[in-house]
């Protein structure tokens, strides 16, 4: 049933699984508690995700756990073809070919929805978004589901708001232990990763440009500046500005950032970040990526109509954009998550926290099926102390508790 690219190349893809794995100690304590718990017996699940090594442990922890389930890309550009081999050698199915067409990977998300899920794992929002629009017969299957970006989540709210959404959904990404860390230590490695293989070019004296800060473009600025970079930062909320300008870096508009910026990140999960107004501006060599989900901050539609000549950069997924003016811009990734899609993602040690988050979470909606209003839901406190006390304890660390009268005392107004 699965359609990927190559079953050979299986081996390589067990061999980065491996490697995952072995730094992924939260999902190995994981497995052996869902092998014995068997929380998703009788489960169908469907995953859209990054098809890379760390999220196939993830999809095979929760087949220990008894779930069925169909697996699919959330990005053309990120699926690992060996890892989907890997995947369906080991008796998953999976649907999702790298650099698919945008209909192939449609298609794919449609094969993996078809039997009817009742839990969801989505990294974007679209398989909660083809369900409600184009399956809308497999809705009153759907126990509820997980969403793991800051991109999807506003789309969540945004369905939440209209009274369109049918299911209810934890936000992952609103989770201290997926936040805090995966997106401001993970997005800032893993960009500057990205962005460095892409380019083999040094940071250290070049003027980084970074459209938003929450918590990834926090990372992404962070990274820059250890790396040597000038460091501006742009926003359209004052009070973000203002943290930015007090962690030390410049802040200004995109348009006046736009004629001094050699290398330009975009983290805001908004679209049409950098446009044409500001290519115009931009010096000869300038840098474009994007490291928010969907690859709409950097209008790359406009450069690939009205480029005088299109030229292949570095990388097959590089590409050189020469304008009007005589200048050439390099666009990475197609504008897609640089990190994904020019290198291997976040670090492995900080996945095995945001998928503990997702096993954890995953579980929980298991378990109370008949309870959960159809709403955008928080995380639970306790999967966030739990991934936290595992991390730490994998870690060798312990910390204090409070004792009887320290709790009395911070719960009592009487003092």
């Amino acid at each position: 049933m699965s359609e990927i690219r190559d079953i050979t190349l299986a081996p390589s893809g067990e061999r980065k699984i491996a490697w995952a794995k072995r730094y992924m100690p939260l999902l190995r304590g994981i497995e052996e508690e869902f092998i014995r718990e068997k929380p998703f017996k009788g489960v169908k699940m469907t995953a859209s995700l990054h098809l890379e090594a760390k999220s196939a442990v993830l999809c095979r922890v929760l087949m220990e756990g008894g779930a069925e389930l169909r697996i699919t890309g959330c990005n053309p550009l990120s699926t690992q073809d060996d890892v989907t081999a890997a995947l369906v050698s080991g008796g998953a199915e999976v649907y999702s070919v790298h650099g698919c067409t945008m209909e192939d990977y449609d298609r794919h998300m449609a094969m993996a929805l078809e039997f009817g899920p009742n839990i969801i794992i989505d990294d974007g929002g679209d398989l909660v978004s083809m369900l409600h629009r184009d399956m809308p017969q497999l809705l009153p299957g759907v126990l509820g589901g997980c969403e793991e970006t800051t991109t999807g989540i506003i789309r969540l709210h945004a369905m939440a708001r209209e009274g369109a959404l049918k299911f209810p959904m934890l936000t992952v990404n609103d989770a201290r232990c997926k936040h805090f860390f995966d997106n401001r230590y993970g997005t800032g490695q893993s960009v500057w990763d990205g962005i460095n293989r892409a380019t083999n070019l040094v940071v250290a004296g070049k003027n980084v440009v970074v459209a938003g800060y929450g918590w990834c473009g926090r990372g992404i600025a962070m990274r820059a500046k250890g790396l040597g970079a000038r460091v501006t930062v742009t926003e359209v909320d004052p009070v973000k500005a203002l943290e930015a300008m007090m962690d030390g870096y410049a802040v200004k508009t995109m348009d006046e950032a736009a004629p001094e910026g050699d290398i330009f990140v975009t983290a805001t999960g908004c679209r049409d970040v950098i446009v044409e107004r500001h290519f115009l501006k931009m010096r000869d060599g300038a840098i474009l990526c994007n490291g928010g989900h969907f690859n709409v901050e950097v209008d790359v539609d406009w450069l690939e109509r009205n480029a005088l000549d299109k030229s292949q950069g570095r990388t097959d997924v590089t590409r050189g954009y020469t304008l009007n003016n005589g200048k050439t811009l390099f666009v990475l990734a197609e504008g897609r998550l640089v990190n994904l899609a020019s290198g291997d993602g976040h670090p492995v040690e900080i996945m095995d926290m945001s998928f503990a988050i997702q096993a954890l979470a995953a579980k929980y909606l298991a378990q109370h099926r008949d309870s959960l209003p159809c709403q955008v839901l928080e995380i639970p406190d306790e999967i966030d102390y739990d991934v936290a006390r595992r991390k730490l304890a994998s870690c060798g660390m312990t910390i204090d508790t409070l004792t009887d009268a320290q709790r009395a005392y911070l719960e009592s107004w009487a003092l």
